[in-house]
């Protein structure tokens, strides 16, 4: 070392200095060697990290909360390590192959899991909160699951505070039966008005209204000048849990809204409890448009529409400007029927029963006007007579045919539709509006899988998605087996399995497992028919092979979590 670096390395005080402005200017400049000043450089920062002052320390987080919930099995434990690490799934469509969507799955492993009252091994929570901030529909239960270590690690991380944020970590929520914490973060809410306010508070609400329906309507009232319009909407949707007459007083003072949206959705709940002064209005008014014409044999029901939609209608929750292609006057008109009380038709029609009533002929075309508006009265009602005569016998069509039942929405244009007794009631009628699958909502689940099962056997699945949808999981033995056998007609029909996927990935999730067995043999490769599409066989064969595993997968499941091994702490 040289002189000039010996007095750069020894100066305790600006010995650092010195050793930087000698780098800058360079070391030969300096009459320094490079290699001392480095080794200089080195003893000097040993130097001054051993004469830092240690700071005051951190005060650690308070541990999670215990957990008393027993552990998940081990094999159950590597379950849900393989579903969580290929939770991308198979994705896109098309060709799927035999290989099962284990993505699909999670969501029943974590039912099943928080039925049984297991914890989250806390190995998994970490990919078990970033399955839950990725897919929405896995949160309750995924955050169930994990419990008060989740909450804890999602409270401390920015990566999960969406958990947090949008209410769906319900130990972060007050219970709801302390009033002042309720009171607290309700009123929190509009001044803080941070990310996420909304959904804390929607949450809040939820809570609430489930423990106390009045007490809910209370905190709502106390902060409803100052809600903004979407938080307005979005609490009276609330209001559906637990909606009584008790809440007409609240939803009355809404309808004066200055939002549309507020007025509509309080409109369309009032409209829902038929001792309201709304259902009287609308009684009212379609007594005065919809009569029984008794001078003919038959009786005919006669209709006539409003000419206009006055400010005490649209008050009522009518929508004045009707869609594209349907003219005022039926818009008007179906939407009074569908928000009139569905007893009302008992006095016009002579106390006739509502299969009584859909059975009797229309005058001038209205016929599917009424019939589209029963059922969303029905639908929204909850009525299962009216939607038991609304949809009748599953339709039924001559073989070749389309279904004579098919959906529409409430917007579809009416086209011409003689009424007369060549027309036959209830399920058999294209009536565009009279959705199928909103009315089986109003029927008892057996009844409803009883109805879909018959449709299937009857046309197939091509109609049947949104049925299936609307029936309780998993299918009863009816009803899977109307869902395979269509699935078998389908294969030796010779088209592709790709026109049935969403029915095929129903049957996944939705069939009782011991369905495995007698799929087997769908899954083996056939013999290509001569008017088959090309490669259909064996793309069938894929199909059924998937469904296969993944009801065995789902079989050993609920195995792992419910067997008496399993359930041993």
């Amino acid at each position: 070392m040289t002189a000039g670096t010996q007095d750069l390395a020894g100066s305790p005080a600006g010995g650092w200095g010195e050793l930087v402005a000698a780098a800058v200017v360079g070391a030969g400049r300096r009459g320094v060697d490079e290699g001392a000043l480095l080794d200089a450089a080195a003893a000097a920062t040993v130097r001054r990290r051993a004469g830092l002052v240690p700071g005051p320390a951190r005060r650690l987080p308070e541990p999670a909360a215990h957990d008393p919930r027993p552990r998940l099995p081990a094999a159950a434990r590597r379950r849900l390590a393989a579903l969580l690490a290929d939770r991308s799934g198979a994705g896109g469509g098309g060709r799927r192959g035999p290989t099962p969507d284990l993505a699909e799955l999670i969501p029943e492993w974590l039912r099943h899991a928080v039925e049984c009252g297991y914890q989250a091994p806390p190995e998994l929570l970490p990919p078990l909160l970033d399955a839950a901030r990725a897919r929405i529909d896995l949160r309750p239960h995924a955050l169930a699951l994990a419990g008060p270590r989740g909450l804890w690690l999602a409270e401390r991380a920015p990566q999960w505070a969406p958990l947090l944020r949008d209410g769906a970590a319900g130990p972060a929520l007050p219970d709801p039966r302390d009033a002042a914490a309720v009171r607290a973060l309700w009123e929190e809410g509009p001044r803080a008005g941070g990310p996420g306010t909304s959904q804390v508070r929607s949450a809040l609400f939820a809570e609430v209204r489930r423990a106390d329906p009045a007490g809910a309507v209370e905190l709502l009232a106390s902060t409803w000048p100052a809600e903004k319009a979407e938080d307005r909407l979005a609490f009276v949707e609330l209001l559906r849990t637990g909606l009584s007459l008790a809440d007409e007083p609240f939803l009355e003072g809404a309808l004066g809204d200055r939002s549309r949206g507020v007025r509509t959705a309080a409109a369309e709940l009032l409209a829902g409890l038929p001792g309201s002064a709304l259902a009287g209005r609308m009684a009212a008014r379609v007594r005065s448009l919809v009569v029984l014409d008794r001078s003919e044999e038959p009786p005919v029901i006669a209709v006539e529409a409003p000419y206009e939609c006055d400010a005490a209608m649209e008050r009522d929750g009518l929508v004045a400007t009707p869609p594209a292609g349907m003219g005022e006057r039926s818009w008007w008109f179906g939407q009074l029927v569908a928000a009139a009380p569905l007893a009302v038709w008992q006095e016009v029609f002579d106390g006739r029963t509502a299969e009584e009533v859909v059975a009797l002929p229309v005058a001038d075309g209205w016929r599917p006007d009424l019939l589209a508006a029963w059922s969303r009265a029905a639908a929204r009602q909850h009525d299962s007579a009216w939607a038991r005569a609304l949809l009748g016998t599953a339709p039924t069509s001559p073989p070749g045919e389309p279904p004579a039942f098919t959906a529409g929405g409430p917007g579809a244009s009416r086209p011409p539709a003689p009424s007369g007794p060549g027309r036959t009631a209830g399920g058999g009628e294209n009536v565009p509006g009279r959705d199928p699958a909103r009315l089986l909502t109003a029927l008892p689940e057996a009844e409803r899988a009883a109805w879909v099962a018959e449709f299937i056997s009857a046309h197939g699945l091509s109609e049947a998605f949104r049925l299936l949808g609307a029936c309780a999981v998993p299918w009863p033995e009816e009803l899977g087996r109307a869902v395979v056998d269509a699935l078998e007609i389908a294969r030796d029909g010779g088209s592709y399995p790709w026109s049935f996927s969403g029915v095929m990935g129903l049957a996944e999730r939705c069939l009782d497992p011991s369905y495995a067995v007698r799929l087997e043999p769908l899954a083996a490769t056939h013999e290509e028919a001569e008017e088959s599409s090309p490669g259909a066989a064996g793309y069938w064969s894929e199909a059924f092979q998937r469904l296969v595993a993944t009801l065995r997968i789902r079989a050993a499941m609920r195995d792992e979590l419910t067997t008496p091994a399993a359930l041993r702490p």
